[in-house]
């Protein structure tokens, strides 16, 4: 694809650097773009553009803030097909997850925008006769924002709306894996007027760039997605200078079927959830819980449809699981797969690389069976389309499997009674819950983990909370 998305936003202008990182095609390995390499000189440039807008903009009112995402949001839709083409081509999903993704973008922005107009202070009832209390919120200032290659579009989506709602200033700095998607959701934030400083975009180096940002006091948050490792990174530095920090880092989220669940249901939703995105998903099912009971019905029922998913480049027709994202991913999943399989798993379908295609990043669809919960290929993120099944007796033993985690992110369980829900549902330790169904990233609810899947949440009015300070007025009036 032909574009010009070889540029950063700093001060409401396009900069160029004479230093590049090539952008590749997972799918063919074939070098598709460059985009910027920032020198120091240019972050401090983004920081000093930022803060210098914050006066401005902050002051706005939120309706007037909310007309610039509005018509953001209208600009993605306009051009959804070629922004859906663009993430394809450099992230290596499906083109109708592609589609998908641009639409929730919008759906995102859209909504942050009306929330932002319902940011609503306190007042307290006081302790004397001539005092007054009240608490007003206000933005926290220059937002730092990283955001991860797995959804490269919904991530800066997802961070930008709501800081921008809120009065905030933001510097986005993508992966290094996918920023061509986000220099082109960016320009269209740029192109509806919004003030200069207001929003900027950086690329390069991310030791730099995050060292940079971190440092500097002008910097009053840091909103980072990505893995637990970088983000304890982060969270050390920032407390050099008490920064304001929120993390959404990695998952290793389990599906508990209980057998009074609707197994039909439940193999749907796991093969829909768990081969998303080439199984590159935070939120995404890494190991599936099955009780005993129906523990052989269950794994005949997914690997029916496990086998049916067509592998392939994201931007040909009808293909539902693409390459993954780099080669480090794939020697992952390998390694997992064949630590599993010497332990004494069973790979009943999949288990290797896809033969004969346009690049060495295709694996296959895969499902392993007999697996324990000590082996690695349960205890880590796979990031990548293999499902482990693991059998259990009961409910509490599948609890117990799945608060061992250090993860808290997502959990999802299938069950028909009405009281196992919400027992299992309060017992289960992580942030999210899904029963029956595992769609959890909606714009208007809380999006995020606990233990060391991170802090902090995004969507919903929790999601604009991120970005405000909480102050306190006592008024004391003449007697």
């Amino acid at each position: 694809m032909v574009d010009n998305l070889n540029h950063n936003w700093i001060n409401g202008k396009k900069v160029q650097t004479d230093n590049t990182l090539k952008v590749t095609n997972p799918a063919t390995n074939e070098v598709i773009g460059e985009v910027p390499s920032v020198t120091e000189g240019l972050i401090n440039d983004a920081i000093d553009a930022s803060y210098q807008a914050f006066s401005s903009w902050s002051k706005l009112t939120a309706a007037e803030r909310a007309e610039y995402l509005h018509a953001w949001a209208d600009n993605l839709l306009q051009k959804k097909e070629k922004l859906a083409s663009i993430m394809t081509e450099e992230q290596g999903k499906p083109y109708g997850e592609s589609l998908g993704e641009i639409e929730g973008c919008a759906q995102f922005i859209k909504w942050n925008a009306e929330e932002g107009k319902r940011i609503y202070g306190e007042i307290i009832p006081p302790s004397s006769p001539n005092q007054r209390i009240s608490v007003i919120k206000q933005p926290v200032g220059v937002c730092a924002l990283i955001t991860p290659w797995n959804f490269p579009g919904a991530m800066v989506a997802r961070k930008v709306s709501p800081a921008l709602a809120a009065g905030c200033t933001v510097i986005v700095k993508p992966s290094s894996e996918t920023p061509r998607i986000a220099i082109a959701i960016l320009d269209e934030l740029m192109a509806t007027g919004i003030d200069n400083g207001a929003a900027n975009l950086i690329t390069g180096k991310s030791s730099l760039i995050s060292e940079t940002l971190l440092n500097d006091r002008r910097v009053s948050k840091i909103s980072f997605t990505g893995s637990t490792d970088i983000g304890k990174l982060l969270m050390k530095k920032a407390a050099d200078q008490v920064k304001r920090i929120s993390l959404e880092l990695g998952g290793n989220a389990p599906v508990i079927v209980l057998n009074d669940a609707d197994l039909d249901k439940a193999a749907d939703a796991i093969v829909e959830n768990k081969f998303e995105n080439t199984g590159q998903m935070c939120n995404g099912i890494n190991t599936v819980l099955a009780q005993s009971e129906v523990k052989d019905e269950l794994i005949t029922k997914v690997i029916e449809r496990v086998t049916q998913l067509r592998v392939g480049p994201g931007n040909q027709k009808d293909v539902q699981v693409g390459p993954l994202i780099n080669s480090g991913a794939i020697e992952k999943v390998e390694k997992l797969v064949s630590e599993a399989e010497k332990a004494g798993a069973n790979i009943a379908t999949g288990g290797k690389k896809v033969e004969n295609s346009p690049s060495d990043l295709f694996y296959q669809p895969t499902v392993v069976t007999n697996v324990k919960p000590e082996m690695s290929i349960a205890k880590e993120e796979i990031f990548g389309p293999v499902a482990p099944i693991i059998s259990f007796d009961t409910i509490a033993e599948a609890i117990k499997i799945a608060n061992a985690s250090p993860y808290g992110l997502a959990a999802y369980f299938f069950s028909n009674n009405v009281n196992t829900v919400y027992q299992v549902s309060e017992q289960l330790d992580f942030g999210m819950i899904g029963v029956n169904g595992t769609q959890l990233s909606v714009p208007q609810a809380p999006f995020g983990g606990i233990k060391e899947s991170g802090m902090g949440r995004e969507g919903g009015h929790y999601g604009l909370d991120g970005f405000l300070e909480l102050k306190y007025i006592s008024l004391s009036l003449d007697a």
